[in-house]
């Protein structure tokens, strides 16, 4: 399966190691992850690099070719949320996980999406992750 995988850039990379863990988990099970340099230390600089709507272009190329976008929304991005949208918005599947310890800055909007092929998950550790991405691919 090709996924859009979807992290804040610019926002608060403090969850960073759990998206780096959830790339490796999708990519150990045969999935293809189109986006997998949101994952890299240095992607700010990589994106920075070439012009804003190149990477509009590329981003929305990879979420239209993707057969689902999945995100880490413990942190707010607009990019994520934008992302998001879009995905939805041509009928793909949305998967968005959250730290619990995280509750209280999700926003509403993300946490009580009720589109029928968007889930939300709320997870205590990545055995939580784990769990639900082996069970659900």
């Amino acid at each position: 399966m090709k996924i859009y995988f979807a992290f804040t850039i610019v926002g608060d990379r403090a969850f960073l190691e759990h998206a780096k863990k959830i790339v490796a988990l999708l990519e150990s099970l045969g999935h293809e992850v189109l986006s997998r340099h949101v994952i890299l230390e240095n992607v700010y600089q990589i994106d920075r690099a070439i012009p804003a709507e190149e990477v509009f272009s590329r981003d929305i190329k990879w979420v239209t070719q993707c057969d689902m976008l999945i995100a880490e929304v413990s942190n707010a991005s607009f990019g994520v949320g934008y992302e998001a949208a879009w995905a939805l918005s041509l009928g793909k599947k949305v998967l968005l996980f959250y730290a619990k310890s995280s509750d209280r800055k999700i926003s509403l909007l993300a946490k009580g999406n009720t589109h029928p092929n968007c889930t939300v998950v709320s997870y205590s550790s990545m055995e939580d992750i784990e769990e639900f991405i082996k069970k659900n691919f």
